[in-house]
C-alpha cells in the first residue's frame, strides 16, 4: 500500500510519457534529415564511397546531437523520477524545453549543410544553450516543492540539479567558441561531461558539509 502511494500522479505520468515521446521523435528525426546519396545504377565503389564521404558532416552532426539529446533525456528522466506530485505550473516550462528539443533536428541539419560557417555554429550552439537553460529551469522546478517526493534525499536532488548546471556550463563554452573558432565548437562539447562531473562533485561535497 505504501508503494502504491509513492507512484506519480496520473497527470505527472502523462507528462512524462509525452516528454519521452518528444525526445524519441527528435532523435529519430536526426537520421531522417540525412539524405541518402542518389547515384546512377552501376556506380563504382569509389563513387559510393565518395558520396558517403560527402555526408561526413551530417554523420558527425547526427552522432553529436544524438548524444546531446540523450544527455538531456537522461537528466529529464532522473529529475522526474524524484517527483511525486503534479501542479499546473509545470506545463509551460516543460513544453518550452520540449519545443527546444524538437528544434534540434533543424539546427543539426542547418549546421551539417554549412559546417565551416560561423552563423550555423552560432545557431546550433545558441539553441543548445537555450535548451540547457530551459532544462535547468525544469529540473529545479520538478525537484522542488510541491512536485518533489518528500522522501527524496537531498543528495539525489543536488546531483540531478548539478547535472543540469554542468550541461549548461558546457553549452556556454561551446557557444563562446562558436564566435571565435566555429570549426572547433563541436570539439568544445567534449567539455560537457567534464563540466557535469565537476558540478556533481561540488554538489556532493556541499551536501556532505551541510
Amino acid at each position: 500500500m505504501v508503494e502504491a502511494q509513492r507512484e506519480p500522479t496520473p497527470p505527472l505520468e502523462r507528462m512524462m510519457f509525452f516528454s519521452d515521446a518528444v525526445f524519441a521523435i527528435a532523435i529519430t528525426l536526426l537520421v531522417i534529415e540525412i539524405e541518402v546519396p542518389q547515384l546512377p545504377h552501376g556506380a563504382s565503389n569509389s563513387e559510393h564511397l565518395a558520396a558517403l564521404a560527402n555526408l561526413t558532416p551530417h554523420f558527425i552532426g547526427y552522432v553529436i546531437s544524438f548524444a546531446v539529446i540523450g544527455v538531456f533525456w537522461t537528466g529529464h528522466h532522473r529529475a522526474f523520477s524524484l517527483a511525486l506530485h503534479f501542479a499546473p505550473g509545470l506545463y509551460l516550462p516543460n513544453l518550452a524545453l520540449l519545443g527546444a528539443i524538437a528544434f534540434m533536428p533543424f539546427s543539426t541539419a542547418y549546421l551539417s549543410e554549412n559546417y565551416s560557417e560561423r552563423v550555423p555554429h552560432i545557431v546550433y550552439n545558441g539553441m543548445l544553450l537555450l535548451t540547457a537553460l530551459l532544462n535547468v529551469r525544469v529540473v529545479r522546478k520538478v525537484t522542488g516543492r510541491p512536485y518533489v517526493d518528500e522522501n527524496a534525499s537531498a543528495k539525489s536532488v543536488a546531483v540531478v540539479r548539478a547535472w543540469s548546471w554542468g550541461l549548461a556550463g558546457g553549452a556556454v563554452l561551446a557557444f563562446a567558441v562558436s564566435f571565435i573558432a566555429p570549426q572547433w565548437s563541436h570539439a568544445a562539447l567534449i567539455m560537457v561531461p567534464m563540466c557535469m562531473v565537476l558540478a556533481i562533485g561540488w554538489a556532493k561535497r556541499r551536501v556532505a558539509v551541510a
